[in-house]
């Protein structure tokens, strides 16, 4: 007997129908004489449509009461789906978040796990029962409800299979695995068989949507094995696991982001801890910094500019203001109509070439590349977000030609 955690994303338990099917492969699995757990998403928009009414009632609500209201949707979707498999015979219990023994810090909106109590795990698995988890939520030391940010029930996914040494822990989503890019998309999009966690940490940060890159992380220190796949068609997924044996380089994914804004500070005093003062003034915020151009410094100055989330653009401004009271508004730039386009594979840093090639390829699309970043298995470039569909398309047919 195995234990396996599963994972349905809202778009699989968005209506009736879909709840249903989502039943009879969970029966399945536990048909099958596995030990099972489910986590499940909100339906649909149902967390959209919390955050519209929120902001309908009052637009500067803290973040706590954030968290009580987004919450409500899990609970509505795993009662549902309890309910689906109670229809079809088989022993099911519910459990929200706390009930499920999640412990997370007080970081409301964006909580982090601190430990699960396994206690009511174990007794409802003994019971030869099929457990039903929200995911996306947890309890902090005031007992209060707290929520993991967006993709937090991927994981919550896959803390479950870490806490309880599952055997496995499926992703179910709309598509039939990991893409070389977006099958929605771009029409020449290959199905991984299989990826590392290091590939799929760079392509779900980079803006891949189909894994949440804490989920990723937490798999690969953990060491559980994941597998994405579809909850409408029944076949195999894509495999993310630690290592590949390859003899080449390859390129496993084109991945888009659009949530970037580019702040450019200019005329700073070119003199040593100028960069440290900025950037430690954005980590106090809790600003995430991606990539970061600095110029050569020239009549005594420089410029320093660096790619925020877009939300946390304003941010970023007000706190690089502070760092530097002598600076004018118009000398911190707001850029927030550009995308980054990133290519991800093992041995990039082995294998010239490979910039080349993505660079070739934006340039026949007639492409600007306005900032580039790269890793040992990621090369990242901004451009204009009006140009961001022909670059993703231009670069995966440069390195997946559909002939």
């Amino acid at each position: 007997m195995a234990l396996i955690v599963q994972k349905f994303g809202g778009s699989s338990v968005k209506d009736a129908e879909c709840i249903n099917r989502v039943a009879g492969i969970v029966a399945d699995t536990y048909s099958e004489g596995n030990d099972v757990i489910v986590v499940v998403s909100a339906q649909g928009d149902t967390t959209d449509d919390l955050i519209d009414k929120a902001n309908e009632i009052n637009p500067k609500h803290s973040r706590r009461e954030h968290d009580m209201l987004v919450s409500a949707g899990e609970q509505i979707s795993i009662a549902l789906l309890a309910m689906a498999i109670e229809k079809l015979g088989l022993p099911v219990v519910s459990l929200l978040g706390w009930q499920a023994g999640f412990s997370t810090n007080s970081s409301y909106t964006m909580a982090r796990i601190k430990k699960i109590d396994k206690e009511r795990l174990h007794n409802e698995l003994d019971a030869h029962k099929i457990i039903v988890v929200a995911g996306f939520q947890g309890l902090n030391k005031y007992d209060d409800i707290t929520t993991l940010g967006r993709g937090g029930s991927d994981t919550s996914a896959v803390a479950l299979a870490a806490a309880l040494h599952a055997d496995k822990c499926q992703i179910f989503t709309d598509v039939t695995g990991v893409y070389t890019t977006d099958p929605r998309k771009v029409s020449g999009a290959i199905k991984l068989n299989e990826i590392t966690y290091d590939e799929m940490l760079e392509l779900a940060t980079c803006g891949a949507q189909v894994l949440n890159n804490r989920s990723v992380e937490m798999a690969k220190k953990y060491n559980v094995e994941l597998e994405v796949l579809s909850s409408i068609k029944r076949e195999p997924g894509t495999i993310v696991k630690e290592a590949i044996k390859v003899e080449k380089m390859l390129i496993r994914g084109v991945a888009k982001d659009n949530d970037v804004a580019r702040i450019s500070v200019l005329k700073l005093e070119d003199i040593p801890g100028v960069a440290f003062k900025l950037f430690s003034k954005l980590a106090a915020r809790k600003i995430n910094v991606d990539i970061i151009l600095q110029s050569v410094g020239r009549d005594g100055t420089k410029d320093i500019t660096f790619t925020v989330p877009e939300a946390m653009a304003e941010q970023a401004k007000e706190a690089t203001l502070e760092a530097f009271p002598n600076l004018l508004d118009d000398e911190v730039l707001i850029d927030t109509n550009v995308s980054k386009i990133s290519i991800v594979g093992a041995g990039m840093e082995t294998h010239p070439g490979t910039a080349s090639q993505m660079f070739e390829a934006l340039y026949d699309a007639g492409i600007n590349i306005q900032m580039i970043s790269t890793s040992e298995i990621k090369i990242s470039v901004l451009v204009a977000k009006s140009d961001a569909e022909r670059a993703v398309s231009a670069v995966h047919e440069s390195f997946f030609p559909e002939d």
